[in-house]
């Protein structure tokens, strides 16, 4: 009976022993994951403000939509002390136009703050160019391409292919132009005349916009709002963008007019979603490895989200091919 209860005790030396490991790997495999995650987003790894002085980059690229997590990556660079300047770097095609006007607002709010210029390294068109104009200075690449101001909405007719399949659409409506258009039948002179409504209120709005923050008047603004992309050098004249160049040009604009200091370090600012879902999934790995699974899936739990993305509604967006009246 001596020896089982010897037996038992050791047991439970050897539980304890195998708990205080457990802890103390976990400890650090989160120290060290973290400290990757913290080199990768540019001193900024779990939402602590970055402590060396810097001029941020915040890229905006692909379909713009609206975003809740760009939305917070903005307002965190606007409160950290650390950054002297940002360079928003504009690589997109447009949008939707409240997205672009959501993201419009948030760089206004951010200019108000920090110091801003805007780069366009690629394309800066339609919803594009509206968050492009939220910063006072715009430098653009000689190739890059600039402007597509104007407003779309499109959407399919399906009347003439159900017709010839045979199939027929019923509808009971409260009034003539709910659900218009519907693609499934041909859109009447009512219904397209309101939408034309919407679409050219949006446009007006645009253009009052483009007006206002570049200081065009009438006959400016009428040359450059009729749907057409413009090279980046064919821009400066026009107006569209203050001056050509590459990165360099637009910090020099930030270290001559705006007096951020010299030599700072250009950190990439990213969206939290795009590296914490990382972040916590590596930790959920660890977790696994450990035989934590319960943890594992909180862990995993926690990091998970998504982007909202706003949709539908009217387009702000260039597409090469396509009627992009205004």
């Amino acid at each position: 009976m001596a020896a089982d209860a010897e037996l038992l005790i050791d047991r439970r030396r050897l539980r304890r022993k195998l708990s205080l490991w457990r802890v103390v790997g976990i400890g650090g495999l989160i120290v060290a994951v973290g400290a990757v995650g913290y080199r990768v987003r540019g001193n900024d790894g779990f939402g602590f403000p970055a402590v060396k002085p810097q001029i941020a980059r915040i890229s905006i690229g692909g379909f713009i939509a609206g975003s809740e997590s760009t939305t917070k990556l903005i307002e965190r660079v606007r409160d950290a002390g650390a950054v002297q300047g940002v360079i928003v770097s504009i690589s997109s095609p447009g949008g939707t136009t409240t997205g672009s006007e959501e993201l419009y607002r948030n760089l206004r709010a951010l200019s108000e703050k920090k110091p801003m210029v805007a780069f366009v390294d690629g394309t800066a068109a339609s919803g594009a160019y509206i968050a492009a104009i939220a910063a006072d200075h715009i430098v653009a690449r000689e190739t890059a391409l600039v402007g597509s101001i104007g407003v779309l909405f499109q959407y399919p007719d399906l009347s003439g292919l159900l017709d010839k399949v045979g199939v027929k659409v019923e509808s009971v409506k409260s009034s003539p132009l709910k659900a218009e258009p519907s693609g499934f039948t041909p859109t009447s002179p009512e219904a397209r005349a309101a939408l034309a409504a919407v679409v050219g209120d949006t446009y007006a709005w645009f253009k009052g916009l483009v007006s206002e923050r570049r200081k065009l008047s009438e006959k400016e603004l009428a040359t450059v709002s009729d749907g057409r992309v413009f090279s980046g050098r064919q821009s400066v004249p026009l107006k569209l963008v203050d001056s050509v160049g590459g990165e360099r040009q637009a910090v020099v604009w930030l270290e001559t007019e705006r007096n951020v200091a010299k030599g700072l370090p250009i950190r990439d600012w990213k969206p939290k979603s795009e590296s914490d879902f990382k972040l916590w999934s590596a930790l959920g790995m660890g977790a696994d490895l450990l035989g934590l699974g319960g943890l594992a899936t909180r862990l995993r739990q926690a990091g998970d989200e998504t982007a909202g993305l706003a949709q539908g509604g009217l387009l702000a967006v260039w597409r090469p091919g396509s009627a992009d009246a205004p």
